[in-house]
């Protein structure tokens, strides 16, 4: 019955394209996914075909999409529609960890980022760039003036959603960017009607977290990932020292956190000194002696795609094995990470979760450590990352599963 079904799905286009994602088969896959956006945006359907080649992708054919194809130099395979319907039945098949998911329509994607901040500051903005899918930029007045229902999916910035700047204070507060950062933070604050950016922040975290309970769905990297939950766990309560908010934080802070808040994490400590750079005990970055460079890998779990396509979705790559990157939050502490959220790649060898997911409410969020998956130890005043020179890269093929993810058409996860 299925084969008929999928079989009757093809007939109406006398053949179709196959974006092969595979490493042999692709040579740009990070504009492969602009491709096939660009496809659902034109209201026709994609299949995504999971842990099939990489992850392929099966398009409608047509000679617009070959041209662009062509244009944005991504490799293509043109089929007979007999040949597609015998991939998705060998697919089918239960004894194949495979499966084929609709993709319906293309998202509506909001970036959370400072207006003034460029494309290439944040890998989210420079792969969607990349790969042509368009995005809206979004900051505090919008999240507060309720323009969050607007959008299917979100980014995260690298923010500070706990009011303390980025916990630059030790090394940069005599920087003339730290300052005007500081400045324009508090007159954005004081606009939106508060007296402090900590209560502003929370405020928009709050915001944030209800759009993912009602249905959205939230993508954040490095340190928007730890600052998110903290803000939410410490709701009510002052961690900011004086530099940070002109006041000094509550007594015994850390015994009032609620980690019942939280999308991700549990049970961390937060960082008392103010000079380090460093928010909690959730982040590896100054655990990680035993991970040279040369060796810094994290490993893609496996899950089933006929069961839980979910993470599988979230997993396609041409390779299991990721080169890990530093960030303000490089990964997380294994043991503070809830029970209930699934870790879709790890480095066991340092008990660290490199790339997490969850369900909150009706929504879905993924957390993502590390800055740029291509620069290594990316530093304040870095050149940009040219992602040109990494078309094929694993790391940023992960970013690029989670835009797609919110274009699938639901179906029941059994686990």
């Amino acid at each position: 019955m299925l084969f008929i079904i999928l079989l009757f799905s093809l007939q109406s286009f006398a053949s179709v394209i196959l974006i092969p994602m595979d490493d042999e088969g692709q040579k740009n896959h990070l504009k492969a996914y602009g491709i096939t956006y660009w496809v659902l945006s034109k209201q026709q359907k994609v299949q995504w075909l999971l842990n099939y080649r990489g992850g392929s992708f099966l398009l409608p054919d047509g000679e617009a999409i070959r041209k662009e194809c062509q244009i944005r130099d991504v490799s293509f395979e043109v089929l007979s529609d007999g040949q597609a319907a015998q991939i998705l039945d060998d697919i089918s098949s239960p004894s194949q960890n495979q499966d084929a998911v609709i993709l319906e329509k293309a998202p509506k994607i909001a970036v959370y980022s400072p207006k003034g901040n460029q494309p290439w500051d944040d890998a989210v903005t420079m792969v969607l760039t990349y790969a042509e899918i368009p995005y809206t930029t979004i900051y505090d007045t919008e999240v507060l003036g309720d323009k969050l229902a607007l959008y299917d999916w979100l980014h995260l910035h690298h923010e500070d959603f706990t009011g303390q700047y980025g916990r630059f204070y030790g090394h940069y507060r005599a920087a003339p960017w730290y300052i005007e950062d500081k400045a324009n933070a508090e007159a954005l604050a004081q606009s939106l009607g508060y007296s402090k950016v900590s209560d502003e922040k929370l405020a928009v975290a709050l915001k944030i977290r209800n759009y993912v309970i009602g249905g959205g769905f939230m993508f954040a990297m490095c340190s928007a990932t730890d600052s998110f939950d903290i803000a939410l766990a410490a709701e009510g309560v002052d961690i900011c020292e004086p530099m940070f908010d002109g006041d000094p934080s509550d007594a015994n802070y850390q015994s009032k956190l609620d980690f019942s808040n939280t999308f991700a994490f549990t049970n961390f400590t937060l960082e008392r000194n103010p000079i380090r750079y460093e928010f909690s005990s959730i982040d590896m970055t100054n655990k990680r002696a035993n991970v040279p460079k040369e060796s810094d890998y994290f490993s893609l779990m496996e899950f089933s795609a006929k069961w839980d396509p979910v993470p599988t979705m979230l997993t396609q790559n041409h390779t299991s094995l990721v080169k890990g990157f530093m960030g303000q939050t490089t990964a997380y502490t294994r043991k503070e990470v809830k029970p209930t959220v699934m870790v879709l790649g790890e480095n066991k060898i340092n008990g660290e979760a490199r790339y997490i997911h969850g369900i909150k409410g009706k929504g879905f969020f993924t957390f993502y450590g590390g800055h740029d998956p291509e620069d290594y130890q990316h530093r304040v005043g870095d050149p940009k990352t040219e992602l040109e020179l990494h078309p094929t890269s694993p790391g940023y093929r992960l970013i690029l599963n989670n835009v797609l993810f919110p274009a699938a058409r639901k179906k029941k996860q059994k686990t």
